[in-house]
């Protein structure tokens, strides 16, 4: 995605919320959909599809390895695959954009493949690490070029005959994990993952639905994940529950606008992703959950959101990994509760679209909110208000950034300004339409 002018944009206090959040479909599940597709034998149907930049983008790189995608409608697409180890060697660079995980990923499924890819993205992309891929990718064999510090641009030689491998991840992290599974896809015998904290599942829970032997088993090491390579993936019918990442802007402004009550339906609650559900039923949230059901292999639910009086609460470092994106949303909240909220083990929030520890920070302080942070944590002293009214914040092309302080304008005693909210295009582009008909006052 190249960059276009900034888009300033404005949130002001206003009226209760109420109403239904219809948020987009997951963007993991939605990338993840598009590449075993992909790597599937026959013609996959998606309905769901989260249709922001990042995923846009995804599946142009599966066009440009091979395979026929196509868009039926809103959110519908099929993919006709070309198989494990099928893909073509692309005629041109694979743009990704801003997205992290579509490049990761897609550079985990080439890499065991005999063909040559150059990956590259944004200005922020670019500043992402890389070698976190790109380190355990060359244990198959693959042959790896990079910028200085391993970033993109990134060319990745695939191998012949790649061997598989035995990884523990150094950081928890499931881009790393289904990059390395992605990557033993095509490799013979058993390539197994172990991590030490578990990270959201979904790669294994897909790639079992298309048909790859994967096993998970808990040890003394942790969590053990063996896939077993070469399988032939059957394509398959899936629907992209709604996501709960996305789902967090609404359920965060509902909870902190007086008077508000909302229900966002169909919501992943997939157990390595609830982390931030369980934290704000701490914190004193007043949520319902109904009608739980089973879309696309993954749990979902309905969930009532009323406002809430919050106090603040310790986070866990073991539960960083199950809410690594929405933390900069829950500062947000830990704003405007009632006490000091501690977010630890959030080390990996500085290596994400922003340094987001770093961004959140400075816009909360500018806006007149106490924080404190670490390396590893972040600590918000929340006073039950947000004064508002400070220079505009720096988003730095992060969209969860100016999502969360756009959220927060709506409850701050005067408007919130973001310096740019062009990027909430890559995850979320009916954001400002779906916060307005709830009866949000920005734009």
């Amino acid at each position: 995605m190249s960059h276009a002018a900034a888009k300033p944009m404005s949130s002001r206090p206003g009226k209760p919320l109420s109403g239904t959040a219809s948020v987009p479909g997951d963007k993991s599940i939605s990338h993840r959909a598009l590449i075993l597709g992909a790597l599937a034998v026959g013609r996959t149907h998606i309905t769901g599809l989260l249709e922001g930049q990042d995923v846009l983008d995804t599946g142009k790189a599966m066009q440009a390895f091979g395979a026929t995608v196509e868009r039926l409608g809103p959110g519908e697409w099929t993919v006709d695959g070309v198989g494990v180890g099928g893909f073509a060697e692309p005629a041109g660079v694979i743009d990704c954009g801003n997205s992290g995980t579509g490049v990761r990923l897609i550079m985990g499924a080439m890499a065991t493949t005999p063909i040559t890819a150059t990956f590259t993205g944004d200005a922020s992309l670019s500043k992402r690490p890389m070698r976190r891929i790109t380190d355990p990718l060359a244990l198959f064999g693959a042959d790896i070029t990079a910028r200085e510090g391993g970033l993109l641009p990134v060319t990745i030689k695939g191998v012949q005959d790649p061997v598989p491998v035995r990884y523990a991840t150094p950081v928890a992290s499931a881009q790393i994990k289904s990059a390395v599974l992605l990557a033993g896809l095509n490799a013979p015998g058993q390539t197994v993952v172990i991590e030490k904290e578990p990270t959201r599942d979904h790669s294994e829970r897909m790639l079992a639905g298309f048909g790859a032997t994967i096993t998970t088993k808990t040890t003394d090491e942790g969590r053990v994940i063996t896939l077993t390579g070469q399988p032939e993936l059957r394509a398959q019918t899936v629907a992209v529950p709604r996501d709960p990442s996305s789902a967090a802007f609404p359920v965060a402004a509902a909870l902190i606008v007086p008077g508000s009550e909302i229900r966002v339906p169909g919501i992943s609650r997939n157990p390595t992703r609830d982390g931030l559900y369980v934290t704000l039923a701490e914190m004193g949230a007043d949520l319902t959950w109904e009608n739980d059901r089973e879309e696309g292999g993954e749990p979902v639910a309905d969930l009532i959101v009323r406002h809430s009086a919050l106090k603040g609460v310790q986070v866990p470092a073991d539960r960083a990994a199950s809410m690594i994106d929405e933390f900069p949303v829950l500062s947000v909240i830990a704003a405007m509760a009632e006490g000091d909220t501690v977010m630890n083990g959030v080390a990996e929030l500085r290596v994400k679209e922003s340094d987001r520890i770093d961004a959140m920070a400075k816009g909360l302080r500018a806006n007149g909110v106490e924080v404190d942070e670490t390396r590893d944590s972040m600590t918000v002293h929340g006073q039950g208000r947000i004064p508002g009214g400070g220079v505009p914040v720096a988003t730095h092309l992060d969209h969860r950034i100016a999502m969360s302080f756009l959220v927060a304008g709506l409850a701050a005693d005067a408007e919130i300004t973001v310096d740019d909210g062009a990027a909430i295009a890559t995850s979320f582009p009916d954001f400002v339409p779906l916060m307005t008909g709830l009866g949000a006052d920005l734009g």
